[in-house]
């Protein structure tokens, strides 16, 4: 009965934090065109409505219509993700307080940048691997 409620949790934590996630992600895309709306329809929120829901629709569509997407996803996000969240933060913040880092910061930053360039080349290689595969059946 435990692991039952657990994976529960889990799956309701997951299923949450890909909701955030997307949201997150195209709420600028929204952001942008709810400015194109004319000044004098602004108060109504019927137009922010149907962009938003236009931009799932559309993500669901080629989501939906570009093969391998999941693949071309996790191939970016492999890539993508671990730069920008862990090797350049760290090679910043090193570049920035260069004269000014204690040892342990020196290594805890670079011991984070190896961590991220690994995980990023497992990652880009399994997603690669995964992409020939599904070409060649």
């Amino acid at each position: 009965m435990r692991a039952i409620t657990q994976i529960t949790i889990w799956y309701k934590l997951c299923f949450s934090l890909i909701r955030i996630t997307y949201a997150l992600t195209m709420s600028p895309v929204a952001l942008s065109l709810e400015e194109l709306i004319p000044s004098n329809h602004l108060k109504s929120h019927i137009y922010a409505i149907c962009i938003r829901t236009a931009l799932v629709i559309s993500t669901l569509f080629v989501g939906l219509s570009v093969p391998f997407f999941g693949l071309v996803m996790s191939l970016i996000g492999s890539l993508l993700t671990m730069l920008v969240t862990l090797i350049l933060p760290c090679a910043c913040f090193l570049s920035i307080l260069r004269g000014k880092t204690t040892r342990v910061q020196v290594t805890l930053c670079i011991i984070i940048i190896v961590v991220g360039v690994i995980s990023s080349v497992i990652g880009t290689y399994s997603a690669l691997s995964k992409i020939i595969e599904s070409l060649r059946s």
